[in-house]
């Protein structure tokens, strides 16, 4: 692998390894890909999604990892180490990155690399990593898919490097710390996210779906995204996927553009035709349907109402169980009175047990 132009970026002080490092590049089969992503010309992979990542386990007490951003602005990743949360780190210039990790066990280290912004923050590039040797690791016996829009995104969530309201939207971004990624962590399941911010079952944050494609006309795309044609051919068979939309539906936008009355009928054919699409693609995955965590009264009702309606159609006309979980409380600690990393926390204690008994999983 060429590296025409490498900066070091050193996130633990370190003594240089003694032992020698071998190349191993994206292809390897022994990295675990999960998340919308996709396979470049040079056989790079390109992390797409919220949360996308790249696992795998090696030996020896150091590894050196290969990354770039393709934004033109910065852009920001995690890492784990051993399942630990390090934290949120920037990247940022077109070049390809250097990054030097000391780790804390000399026989076995599994690491975590995952996008911390969505999709239209542009693609975070995995080139390889220098270790003494990559290892298998155990797949995790479950999955789960998280639908969603800015809350499932972790977007407004993690003002650790820049206040709330300074910066840029992705600035204070953490994919990684919201509530899908953590509480698939806590079940030991892989998880992908599909979730873009702003958007809506019928209609978005600030618009009545004139220039704004919707999740359901999105979906389906790799990169969730109006313009881009890219199919979203997963290989993945969640076992459970969790659609949580409609705060932007019920949104009173900025003020300033014109606004129409919420239309339940057009929230609910919306939705219907939606779940009617992730059957078509997963046939054996159970649905669960979450009300918003930031929403409450009259609009949270008319949300609840709306999706029991979903519930009783596929039980009525497809003898199909959907699951339907609501939040009693409203968690708008993070920016612009969005869930904190902290809010996010709270969320996956209220949502494990319930998702224990989704999974026939003992508590």
């Amino acid at each position: 692998m060429k590296l025409l132009f490498v900066f070091t970026l050193m996130l633990f002080t370190c003594e240089e390894a003694k032992q020698k490092l071998s190349n191993f590049q994206s292809s390897n089969e022994l990295y675990h890909y999960h998340g919308r992503s996709v396979v470049l010309e040079n056989e790079a992979v390109a992390l797409i999604g919220s949360a996308a990542s790249v696992e795998f386990n090696v030996k020896g007490d150091a590894v050196n990892l290969y990354l770039q951003t393709e934004s033109l602005n910065r852009n920001y990743y995690v890492i784990s180490v051993n399942d630990k949360y390090k934290k949120r780190y920037k990247i940022e210039g077109d070049s390809i990155q250097k990054i030097a990790l000391k780790l804390p066990n000399s026989q076995q280290n599994k690491i975590g690399i995952y996008k911390a912004t969505e999709a239209y923050n542009d693609r975070l590039v995995f080139y390889g990593v220098d270790a003494e040797a990559l290892l298998p690791m155990e797949p995790k016996p479950l999955e789960i898919e998280f639908i969603g829009d800015s809350i499932t995104c972790g977007a407004l969530s993690d003002n650790s490097d820049l206040p709330c309201n300074e910066g840029d939207y992705q600035d204070q971004h953490n994919a990684y710390l919201a509530y899908g990624p953590q509480l698939a962590n806590r079940l030991q399941a892989d998880f992908v996210v599909s979730a873009v911010s702003g958007i809506g079952m019928y209609r978005n944050w600030n618009t009545e779906n004139e220039n704004d494609a919707t999740m359901p006309e999105v979906y389906d795309r790799l990169y969730l995204s109006a313009d881009n044609s890219t199919p979203f051919q997963s290989t993945s068979k969640p076992d459970i996927v969790s659609v949580c939309l409609g705060t932007n539906d019920l949104s009173d936008g900025d003020g300033v553009k014109e606004r129409l009355p919420f239309s339940k009928e057009k929230f609910t054919t919306n939705y219907i035709q939606f779940v009617q699409g992730i059957y078509k693609r997963y046939p054996e995955t159970k649905i669960v349907l979450l009300n918003s965590p930031m929403l409450s009264g009259e609009k949270q009702y008319t949300l609840v109402s709306c999706l029991k309606q979903v519930q009783e159609y596929f039980k009525t006309e497809q003898n199909k169980d959907i699951a339907l979980f609501e939040f009693k409380n409203k968690y708008l600690s993070g920016c612009n009175s969005h869930p904190s990393t902290e809010d996010h926390n709270t969320i996956v204690t209220v949502l494990e047990p319930y998702f224990k008994t989704l999974l026939n999983i003992e508590k």
